[in-house]
């Protein structure tokens, strides 16, 4: 079952991704490439909305928020890469700033957490190790960012699309291999945290604020 909820998840985010690469790359956009640039956007505020304390008032705005963007819908289907650029370009960036701060002097790396919930108390290897991952997400996120700017100035679009929409879950997964078969070289057996574990102590600890 949680392999088929992995595969069903990974499908969707798959699907999502190809569709998403197909409108930014549309050569006459209209009414369905603006809806595919706004989708996760308006998922993420509706599911926002629905677990706020204020549901009824959050739901509202979010209805007044469709709204205007209905009455601008001329504007944005002209404009409608540039959902796609500063989606992908800002959540990279949100992302590095998370992972970054945490590196900070008197914090305790975001990695070194999500170990914790996992180990417990983490021995000075693991702790020197979980600082190091935070390094490198917080390196690849940066450097994602930096990448999405460059080819979303200076290339086609359908150089931009192919990096970010479709080149983007295969390197994030490339990296938790790599971080997995590092751990399996340099960690004691104990110290080497499984996919499952490793995503229960991402939902128990969560982001941190970017504040």
């Amino acid at each position: 079952m949680r392999w088929g909820k992995v595969a069903g998840g990974a499908a969707l985010c798959l699907a999502y991704s190809l569709l998403a690469h197909l409108a930014s790359i549309h050569p006459a956009p209209g009414v369905w490439e603006v809806v595919v640039a706004l989708f996760l956007v308006l998922v993420l505020a509706v599911s926002l909305a629905w677990r706020s304390a204020h549901r009824p008032l959050m739901l509202a705005l979010c209805l007044a928020g469709v709204v205007s963007l209905v009455s601008m819908g001329g504007w944005l289907q002209l404009h409608y890469q540039w959902i796609f650029f500063l989606e992908h370009a800002g959540m990279q960036s949100l992302l590095c700033i998370a992972f970054g701060r945490t590196l900070a002097a008197g914090q305790t790396p975001l990695v070194s957490r999500f170990a914790a919930t996992v180990h417990g108390p983490l021995s000075p290897q693991l702790q020197r190790y979980t600082r190091g991952v935070t390094w490198a997400w917080t390196l690849y996120f940066g450097l994602m960012a930096s990448l999405s700017v460059l080819l979303f100035s200076f290339a086609p679009m359908a150089w931009w699309s192919g990096f970010a929409n479709l080149l983007g879950l295969p390197l994030v997964a490339l990296m938790f291999v790599g971080d997995y078969v590092v751990r399996r070289c340099v960690l004691p057996p104990q110290d080497v945290t499984g996919l499952w574990q490793a995503v229960r102590a991402y939902r128990q600890v969560g982001m941190p604020p970017l504040h």
